[in-house]
């Protein structure tokens, strides 16, 4: 027993360290966060120290009833803890991946993952004091920079801001409670629209959500501060104007793209866009890709048609972040809200990001 202890510790400190591209990965652990959230751990098949940026994503491609799909999922574990990668997903009704990896991904199943990516994270933007504030499953990212942060440096100045629906609703409580009592600089703060019988001490004894007054209650020096946002769009629009209604430094002021896609539930508004049967508005362009032409509203982006039309795409984060909906446009006009996934000489040669690119005059695209 000693003997095969000591290969497979010699093993793992021997293993390659990740690089970015497709990697094969085997479940190794499962649990639940809560009633509706479950966390996955993985490791490569063969091992692999994971290296990536705090904060950033994961795409996962699967394969579900004959069906092609990629999501993006946030890192929810640290770079500091290297021989494992934690993904944390929030179950979402009627969604077709998240309830699918909850129902069957078990131990010792293999995905297929392409990343890491994402710039919402603590390399590419440097701070000296942190305000995180998240709302939901927004906090897998705020998760892996807090424990990144207490593994890696001594007293990092983090205050922490959590809303959720209820006490029911929280993640990673034992750790985060752990991080706060073992450093005085880091201040962690529940929001709760439902206050339970009994509130821990972290939890903000007044029900509501996040305001000027309950901010500049438990975050005193927030003005101060390099804040990081992620969360429901709806929570991040109102977060964004909260700040800015109190003269922040907005240059300070960071925020989830990735955050704002809304996961199994925009799947299904573009099925029942798609049942309604082929768009016909006359102030739209026409989009063909190869024998296939179809009619795009100016509101519409190159992805809605292409899936339409049941054509072969990835579509993972649908937010302009990932790439993994490259394609290339070699005649016509379009407009694009993202180019982030895309190198300047791609961008030279027509590739566009389909979830983030409308047409502004008919347009003819290779896949």
């Amino acid at each position: 027993m000693a003997i095969n202890k000591q290969a497979s510790n010699l093993e793992t400190f021997s293993a390659q360290q990740w690089q970015s591209g497709e990697h094969q990965l085997v479940c190794v652990e499962k649990w639940s966060e809560n009633h509706d959230v479950m966390s996955f751990r993985f490791q490569g098949t063969a091992p692999v120290k994971f290296h990536f940026k705090p904060g950033q994503f994961l795409t996962l491609l699967l394969e579900i009833n004959g069906e092609k799909i990629a999501r993006s999922y946030t890192i929810s574990s640290s770079p500091s803890r290297p021989y494992s990668i934690v993904l944390t997903i929030k179950r979402i009704e009627g969604g077709k991946v998240s309830n699918y990896l909850a129902d069957n991904l078990e131990v010792g199943h293999m995905v297929r993952a392409l990343g890491p990516d994402g710039v919402f994270n603590l390399v590419d933007i440097q701070a000296d004091k942190y305000l995180f504030l998240s709302a939901g499953c927004g906090i897998t990212p705020m998760y892996s920079m807090s424990r990144w942060l207490t593994d890696t440096e001594i007293g990092p100045d983090v205050s922490f801001v959590h809303s959720a629906k209820s006490n029911n609703d929280l993640i990673f409580e034992t750790s985060l409670a752990q991080m706060a009592q073992r450093n005085e600089k880091f201040t962690l703060n529940y929001i709760l629209e439902e206050l339970g019988e009994s509130l821990d001490e972290y939890t903000d004894p007044l029900a509501g959500r996040l305001s000027a007054e309950r901010l500049e209650r438990l975050v005193p020096d927030y003005q101060t501060r390099t804040v990081f946002v992620c969360g429901p769009e709806p929570y991040m629009q109102a977060v964004k104007a909260l700040l800015e209604s109190l003269g922040f430094d907005m240059t300070r002021f960071h925020q989830e793209s990735f955050g704002s896609f809304k996961g199994d539930s925009a799947e299904l508004e573009a099925a029942k866009e798609q049942s309604a049967g082929t768009n016909t508005d006359s102030s739209g362009f026409m989009l063909n890709i190869g024998d296939r032409s179809r009619a795009l509203s100016t509101e519409q982006t190159v992805l809605d048609g292409i899936e339409a039309e049941g054509l072969p795409i990835i579509a993972a984060c649908r937010s302009g972040v990932c790439g993994a909906c490259k394609c290339k446009v070699v005649e016509g006009e379009v407009e694009s809200s993202s180019q982030m996934a895309l190198t300047p000489d791609e961008i030279a040669q027509g590739y566009v990001l389909a979830c983030s690119t409308k047409l502004k005059s008919d347009a003819r695209l290779e896949l």
